[in-house]
């Protein structure tokens, strides 16, 4: 799809389930982004909701210079930030949520090692500085080009680069013993 663009370009025209498109396309990435600055998932899911319900009041102030997926995400992190500036100082923290697990032992050990990796990588990216992270969660796991990343985090398509460049270099340090488990 084109991040969007076609089924804005619909909800623009009146059609209300195209809304209902974009949110099921861009909603969970949008939070998953949010949550990698807040930390707090329920209130990553509280900013993306503020950042859709912005689209359906203000419509027409998107115009189309950048992908749909771009511009939430740009605003995704502008709000988060702001969140960031403005929380109090007390920290909450989550109970880690139980996952049901497979029957069959294949599958429980495929999992396991999945999740383990998951895991590590997870461990990985979280000891990268925020903008190194930033840059390889949004080209990596969420598949942005340079362009659109750098317009995210307000840095140059070459800043981009260079910063995916060290955050790779970093990683194989960060891994070292452990990353023989992710190959």
């Amino acid at each position: 799809m084109d991040n969007g663009a076609s089924s804005y370009r619909r909800f623009l025209d009146g059609d209300e389930s195209a809304f209902d498109d974009i949110m099921k396309e861009l909603f969970y990435p949008l939070v998953f982004f949010i949550d990698r600055y807040v930390h707090d998932s329920h209130t990553a899911e509280d900013i993306a909701i503020d950042v859709f319900s912005d689209r359906v009041v203000h419509k027409h102030r998107y115009n189309f210079k950048v992908t749909l997926k771009t511009y939430l995400f740009m605003m995704g992190r502008s709000r988060a930030l702001d969140h960031i500036k403005h929380r109090r100082i007390i920290e909450f923290s989550e109970l880690s949520e139980v996952k049901e697990l497979p029957d069959d032992s294949d599958s429980l050990e495929d999992s396991l090692i999945a999740d383990e990796k998951r895991r590590i990588t997870r461990a990985a990216v979280d000891k990268l500085p925020y903008d190194m992270r930033d840059a390889v969660y949004l080209v990596y796991f969420e598949e942005m080009t340079y362009g659109e990343a750098a317009k995210i985090m307000k840095k140059s398509s070459k800043q981009i680069d260079n910063l995916l460049y060290r955050a790779k270099k970093e990683l194989r340090i960060i891994l070292g013993k452990d990353g023989d488990l992710l190959i």
